[in-house]
């Protein structure tokens, strides 16, 4: 008697779908390159700054800000790919994430202005401008309120790296935006709550960050160098020497940066 089951008429039907599907299936090529090329068009689409932005200013390189803040050309190779403006797509979603799982914890977590904008500063005529993630009012925690909320998303590594040494170390260029964000904001009385979700195991770090006046002053003044050496017409000096300084080989500005 014969022992093999028959397939089943949804089985028959789906026959064609149960086999492993083809890497090299040239539609699928195509459907990949129309979604890429229509992220990448949309970033290239988007406004550009014309203002020094908090998020920036605490980039080691001067030179590297004051071009970002004339929209100097990105080198062509250092482009963000389609990937990678998914992942910082992602990132600005997990932020909205972090925000609703504060506030379903019972933070009073406030995002926006009573006119649905985000809130921010603006100073030196507009030149210098930041947006910040939110302010914590109140909470079932005893801790300083009102108090600044800043959060990032990170890979495993980075995040680990804020776990060891928190973002002081791991990363100045947060850590300066955080001061200045408590300076222009006016939330310097209390620390700030600094939150990184790990994007691979969705795990969250939490750090309370003081007040750090002289950093946010260096960061001030620095920002208003570059605003006068624009002004004037001067383009600041390199950081370095050599093209092949460790800080220059991930620069979105190296070639044209070293052709001058």
């Amino acid at each position: 008697m014969e022992n093999s089951k028959k397939p089943t008429l949804s089985q028959q039907a789906l026959g064609p779908l149960l086999q492993s599907p083809s890497n090299t299936d040239p539609i699928i090529d195509h459907i990949k390159a129309a979604v890429d090329n229509a992220i990448v068009l949309n970033e290239k689409k988007r406004e550009r700054r014309k203002y020094i932005g908090a998020s920036s200013i605490g980039d080691e390189c001067q030179r590297k800000i004051q071009y970002r803040y004339l929209n100097y050309p990105i080198d062509p190779d250092k482009e963000f790919s389609a990937k990678t403006l998914r992942i910082f797509q992602f990132g600005h979603n997990i932020e909205d994430y972090a925000a609703k799982w504060i506030k379903d914890a019972g933070f009073d977590l406030r995002t926006e202005d009573k006119q649905g904008e985000q809130f921010g500063f603006a100073i030196a005529d507009g030149e210098i401008r930041g947006h910040i993630d939110g302010v914590i009012c109140d909470g079932p925690v005893a801790m300083g309120y009102p108090s600044l909320w800043e959060n990032k998303s990170a890979n495993d590594k980075k995040f680990q790296a804020f776990v060891r040494m928190g973002v002081a170390k791991a990363n100045p260029t947060y850590a300066t935006q955080i001061a200045l964000y408590q300076t222009y904001m006016d939330l310097t009385e209390n620390p700030a709550l600094f939150t990184v979700v790990n994007k691979n195991t969705s795990e969250i770090y939490y750090e309370l960050v003081p007040y750090n006046a002289p950093l946010a002053q260096e960061a001030s003044d620095r920002a208003v160098n570059i605003l006068t050496a624009t002004k004037a017409g001067d383009i600041l000096p390199r950081i370095a020497q050599t093209k092949d300084f460790f800080l220059c080989k991930f620069c979105e500005y190296r070639e044209t940066c070293w052709e001058k």
